[in-house]
């Protein structure tokens, strides 16, 4: 019916002019507002607001277009696989009424029509937080140069175990924040253990890379530009024991002003013990060596389970060589399924996706992740297609982490779910 409906105003539209066209507020406003107002508003990461027939009507023409070509609003999963909760995709309708709209010289329409103005939060995305904890002091951020990854220790002085509902982070200055990853430090734990707290630490040991070993380092939060927290269902808490620090891994990159940037964490806790834990669990591939002038790389690891949990979101990690990322999941006595794709890679969209409905694990499941890099000249982001290229933090260097959210039995430890740590496939 619906598609019925976009033909019949095309034909009206061309045939009584703009009067029967769609207009902006009727029509446009609520596809703006669902897929695209979450970036394209000010402080966020894209360059023009699209709050208002104003500021929009500009870019009408440039909307279409990058909507026809589905390069906007960015999505990079491939559809037979997966339907995901947070897809911002729009229907092939949606892309006829703009471009039915624009035919008819975009007109506004009566702003009686539209929809009520979503109210953006300004501040924190979780409301107040309970527990804010900030850098002791500002960073500052070079005018120029290349900043290792530096990482901050913030102790929470917690005496008993929290659960936490919901987290945030919040960065001081967005324009030269990458990527803010929190981890939480148990009591007694010796990643990290040369860091001072309050102060820069950049690490010089592998050792000291929260991905390099199950259980060294547990996800609270993160952020990266243009996407807010994804909240946890009713009933699941990630648990922040009694004693632990924060450690917070921060990405900075310069933009030709020197900036001070001082990162928070807020926190929400739960009022009664959630039914299930949440955990975030890399599944992690370290060992590879890309070939110089090489298209085409795989590199694949593995997760396997020894209990029964939920797959409740899913982040591929590469860098700018990164080509396609994959997921399936094996159960025993069933047949390999790919439970997402991503065929077109894009580090400057890194997607949490989060399954419509959570995707059950037994034991004896095998989670694999597999990973293919473009280091050829015919890659119009490498750096040097001449370089062998292995594990690092700079965007020079490469990266394979297939990130997954996992929800079990709060009850249970993360070292009953999982049968062992990530199993490293062989590199090709």
């Amino acid at each position: 019916m619906r598609s019925l409906y976009v033909l019949t105003v095309l034909l009206c539209a061309n045939a009584s002019g703009a009067a029967t066209a769609p207009t902006y507020y009727k029509d446009i406003l609520p596809i703006l507002q669902r897929s695209c107002q979450g970036c394209h508003r000010p402080g966020e990461a894209a360059p023009m607001s699209f709050l208002t027939y104003e500021s929009t009507r500009p870019w009408a023409a440039a909307i279409r277009d990058v909507v026809r070509t589905r390069k906007m609003p960015p999505w990079s999963a491939d559809a037979p696989h997966g339907q995901f909760a947070n897809d911002p995709s729009l229907k092939q309708e949606e892309i006829d009424l703009i471009s039915a709209w624009v035919q008819a010289k975009a007109p506004a329409g009566s702003a009686s029509d539209g929809p009520q103005p979503l109210q953006f939060v300004e501040g924190w995305n979780i409301g107040k937080p309970e527990v804010e904890f900030r850098m002791p002091q500002p960073y500052a951020v070079p005018a120029r140069g290349t900043i290792e990854y530096t990482y901050i220790v913030i102790p929470t002085g917690f005496t008993e175990d929290r659960w936490v509902r919901l987290a945030e982070v919040r960065p001081g200055a967005r324009s030269v924040v990458h990527h803010v990853i929190a981890w939480q430090r148990e009591a007694g734990s010796p990643w990290m253990k040369d860091a001072v707290p309050g102060q820069p630490y950049v690490p010089v040991k592998s050792s000291d890379d929260p991905t390099n070993s199950r259980g060294r380092g547990e996800y609270i939060a993160g952020y990266v530009p243009g996407r807010q927290p994804p909240p946890l269902e009713p009933g699941q808490g990630r648990l922040l024991k009694a004693g632990s620090d924060i450690v917070l891994q921060l990405h900075y990159t310069t933009n030709g002003s020197r900036t001070e940037d001082q990162t928070s964490v807020g926190l929400v806790f739960s009022k009664l013990p959630p039914k299930q834990r949440v955990v975030t669990q890399p599944i992690a591939n370290r060992s590879f060596v890309i070939p110089p002038n090489t298209d085409g790389y795989q590199v694949a690891a593995k997760l396997a389970f020894s209990d029964d949990a939920e797959i409740v979101g899913m982040w591929p990690h590469m860098h700018v060589r990164g080509k396609s990322f994959r997921y399936d999941v094996a159960d025993i006595g069933s047949e390999r399924r790919t439970v997402l794709n991503v065929p077109k890679y894009d580090f400057n969209w890194q997607h949490r996706y989060i399954p419509s409905k959570p995707l059950t694990v037994k034991a004896g499941t095998v989670v694999e992740c597999s990973a293919t890099f473009d280091n050829s000249k015919n890659n119009p982001f490498n750096p040097d297609p001449n370089a062998e290229v292995r594990w690092g933090d700079q965007t020079w260097d490469e990266m394979m982490i297939g990130w997954v959210d996992i929800a079990f039995d709060a009850r249970k430890a993360p070292e009953r779910i999982f049968a062992s740590p990530v199993i490293r496939s062989s590199a090709r």
